[in-house]
């Protein structure tokens, strides 16, 4: 089997923060699994999972009064470093387990190897955003099918019914593409179909739907600022931003994790943020479901676009497989294209 990635030198959202809590709790990432746990103090720690005598799964073990991961099967105990002690043979040495990096920030835990600077971990929304909350939905398909689905809104009219435009509307819309070095910028304006959930962002009959976006690599993931304007082309008073990282879980599964945000160019609207950041949210939500709904029906798409037929809107795909290649799995460019997630296994390589 070919060795999978080296993702996690990127920071990775992995888990809510509230679902860490006296049990450990077992991730995937890239074909790897990995034992969440709080130490002693409450800080979250990670490890291997599996224990390095005989690979059991440290996730099905408990964590000690002294903040240690104890192996469900032999009981060897780990602390965060992944130093490790065999009550059986105290004298034993090299019972280390591979440790990694855990932050806790904006409500969720984020992986990546021990020596992964902290400045690499991804920026979210500031200025006068107001945060919404977060969301986690697993897509029963492969990562490079959940990142093509969201660069492109041209199966807007087909599986969505909230956001965007109808299908009668799908000849008037505004696009536009642009290639970077390290990212993909996209725009689209299009009329805005009736949906009673709109009211509460102040959306009106006819306005035009903007949506505007970025797509980076240092993990994958993309910026999508929504806002409308009227009819006349004044803008309306709410612009909502979400956050979605796209994180491999398994060769066949990508979980995404969102990040909410709305802010107002009103300042008497301003009190009303925490309010109407909860309907953003219930929004992305929505839209998100929707296409978790969809993505098993395409999920058995190929890597490659090779044999195509793509469009304008598809501008922006054969782009991002590159910079994925190069950015996220570090592929030198003689490889061939294509991540490797033959399986989940722990983080040992087994």
């Amino acid at each position: 089997m070919e060795p999978t990635p080296d993702v996690v030198r990127h920071f990775h959202p992995v888990l809510p923060s509230r679902q860490l809590r006296r049990q450990p709790v077992r991730v995937e990432l890239a074909g790897h699994a990995y034992a969440l746990f709080r130490d002693a103090s409450g800080k979250a720690a990670a490890l291997s999972d599996a224990c390095p005598h005989r690979f059991a799964p440290l996730s099905k073990g408990t964590v000690t009064k002294e903040g240690q991961l104890q192996c469900p099967y032999h009981g060897w105990r780990f602390d965060a470093q992944g130093h490790g002690v065999n009550p059986s043979q105290p004298e034993l040495r090299h019972c280390e387990a591979k440790s990694f990096q855990v932050v806790e920030r904006h409500g969720y835990l984020w992986l990546a190897h021990a020596s992964t600077p902290e400045s690499a971990l991804p920026e979210l929304s500031g200025e006068d955003y107001v945060f919404g909350g977060t969301f986690s939905t697993l897509f029963q398909a492969p990562l490079h099918v959940a990142l093509d689905n969201f660069s492109e809104d041209e199966h807007t009219p087909f599986v969505h019914t909230r956001l965007g435009w109808s299908g009668q509307h799908a000849g008037e819309v505004q696009f536009e593409a642009h290639n970077h070095e390290d990212h993909t910028e996209v725009h689209y304006r299009a009329p805005q179909r009736p949906a009673p959930i709109m009211r509460l962002l102040t959306v009106g009959k006819g306005d035009i739907f903007h949506n505007d976006w970025v797509t980076r690599f240092d993990p994958v993931r993309s910026v999508y600022t929504v806002s409308w304007r009227t009819p006349s082309g004044a803008p309306r008073p709410f612009t909502t931003q979400a956050h979605i990282f796209f994180v491999p879980e398994t060769a066949r599964t990508t979980r995404l994790h969102v990040f909410s945000f709305l802010r107002t160019s009103v300042p008497a609207l301003r009190p009303f943020l925490p309010v109407a950041a909860k309907a953003a949210l219930g929004l992305t939500w929505w839209e998100v479901r929707d296409d978790a709904r969809f993505i098993p029906t395409v999920a058995d798409t190929p890597y490659s676009h090779k044999g195509m037929r793509l469009d304008k809107y598809d501008k922006p795909l054969v782009h991002q497989r590159k910079l994925m290649e190069r950015i996220y799995y570090a592929h030198p460019a003689h490889e061939p294209a294509g991540p490797a997630l033959p399986h989940v296994r722990d983080a040992t390589g087994s």
